[in-house]
């Protein structure tokens, strides 16, 4: 098999509602990168990824030019080749997570096309489903009620809780949405908005109200969130500390969370989170697969990972959801909080652009 073509085409996608994160200014689009291989046997592969100065640190431009130096050089390499592959284009593409999870991506879609085979069983197989939160943005109390309550009306079960402005705020938020939905499970997300004193004061506050409290230290204070981690009466996930497989080597080795946030568009791919899982497992460190604000192709690429480990205990996939026009065609189900993989193969997805 030989890959005949392959083509970078940015898309501006707009979202229903702007996003709203502690620290950062709103967000109301993304441009998603999406890379299309084909090869002389008649397959179409699809990679995508988001390069967002807030959100990935990446701004679009760079990360677009990256991307075409890599489809320049996509045609020279072997479609199956998968490792082999990606190191070839390494050197022109290391430097940008968003190129990196792109053509990851797009390689391991033409791999299961060729297989036959769901890219989650290649991987693993472990499951053919996951639960996944649904995300409550950072709004006053009553407004984040509201909007808890308009997601459990539409089936979901496990709510992911934005915060980390007023650690006092978020524990009246919590508990306002717990009292309103008692029955669901919750998760505060602070975005390294407390230091250790307010990080310990909320999960203590909170201690059977929420699941998890994720990231709630600086990305870079390590030695805090190891503080936080080892007083907390919660689990404590670390997610923006996280930046591929050598810092989860320095946050399993001081015990510095209880578990890790995976985003494939931030790790570099399947590859990257894989990478990232084996060192988890060694740590006994627990793994939740997490999103960006991405299109669905990429949400069908963090659960394929997330189906095919039995170390994945946490699914985190609504990236998509506030997306207007996404050209993805996704193949994964989603029923009343879970998402449900197919036997289509390869990412299981379709793009029309």
């Amino acid at each position: 098999m030989q890959i005949t073509k392959a083509a970078v085409i940015p898309v501006e996608l707009s979202l229903r509602r702007p996003a709203i994160m502690a620290n950062i200014p709103p967000i109301s689009s993304i441009t998603a990168l999406f890379v299309r291989m084909e090869t002389r046997q008649g397959y179409t592969a699809w990679g995508c990824s988001v390069a967002h100065p807030q959100l990935t640190g990446e701004n679009v431009k760079d990360a677009l030019n990256v991307c075409r130096k890599g489809a320049d050089m996509a045609p020279g390499l072997h479609p199956t080749n998968l490792e082999y592959s990606l190191a070839e284009l390494a050197p022109v593409i290391r430097e940008s997570p968003a190129a990196l999870c792109a053509f990851d991506l797009a390689f391991h879609d033409l791999l299961g096309l060729f297989a036959g085979f769901p890219l989650y069983r290649l991987l693993g197989g472990y499951r053919n489903r996951i639960q996944t939160s649904i995300t409550v943005p950072l709004a006053p109390v009553q407004e984040s009620v509201e909007t808890a309550q308009e997601q459990a009306s539409r089936g979901f079960r496990m709510l992911k809780v934005k915060g980390g402005l007023d650690p006092d705020e978020d524990v009246r938020r919590i508990k306002a949405i717990h009292a309103a939905l008692p029955e669901h499970v919750l998760r505060l997300d602070a975005d390294c908005g407390y230091d250790v004193q307010s990080a310990l004061d909320v999960a203590r506050a909170l201690e059977g109200q929420i699941e998890m409290l994720e990231q709630p230290t600086p990305a870079d204070d390590l030695d805090g969130l190891h503080q936080v981690t080892l007083n907390s009466p919660v689990p404590i996930l670390a997610d923006q500390s996280i930046t591929g497989p050598a810092s989860v080597l320095d946050l399993a080795s001081h015990r510095s969370a209880t578990g890790l946030s995976v985003k494939m568009a931030l790790c570099g791919g399947i590859s990257c989170a894989r990478q990232i899982d084996a060192v988890a497992r060694a740590a006994q460190l627990t793994l939740m697969v997490s999103c960006i604000i991405e299109p669905a192709l990429l949400i069908a690429a963090g659960l394929s990972f997330a189906l095919s480990s039995p170390n994945v205990q946490y699914g985190d996939l609504d990236g998509h959801l506030e997306i207007l026009g996404d050209p993805t065609i996704a193949g994964f189900l989603l029923k009343d909080g879970w998402l449900v993989a197919t036997d289509t193969p390869g990412l299981g997805c379709n793009v029309e652009i």
